[in-house]
């Protein structure tokens, strides 16, 4: 998956079309002139380099993604682990786990996503 990246503003308007997609563009322009306070031209550029990124696709008016916001999402999460932990994991829940222990319910989770992990390498 190529690297997306978006600066505040444009996750907010992203977070939008994936909210309300499949969705014509003049519908997003009125909806960005409402939440962000975007003129027509700016909805249009914005629209325009998210479908030269990959991200979404403007057919007929009608814009969709190309990038469901799981798969974003998951993608930034790898970036940012790869960026600041070299890649690791471990020391990414050793960082983030130094100053909020985690849960007896999120232990569960993180031990039955290992286990599904182990599983499925079986």
């Amino acid at each position: 998956m190529a690297s997306y990246t978006l600066g505040a503003i444009e996750r907010r308007f992203a977070e939008l079309i994936w909210s309300k997609e499949p969705i014509t563009s003049g519908e997003l322009v009125n909806l960005a002139a409402e939440e962000l306070g975007w003129k027509k031209s700016t909805t249009y550029t914005v629209i325009r380099r998210f479908v030269e990124r990959g991200l979404f696709q403007n057919q007929e008016g009608i814009v969709t993604s190309l990038v469901s916001q799981e798969e974003f999402c998951s993608q930034q999460s790898k970036q940012f682990v790869e960026e600041n932990f070299g890649g690791s994991l471990p020391q990414f829940i050793a960082a983030f786990t130094a100053r909020q222990k985690l849960s007896k319910k999120e232990i569960e989770e993180l031990q039955q996503m290992i286990a599904e992990h182990k599983d499925s390498k079986g």
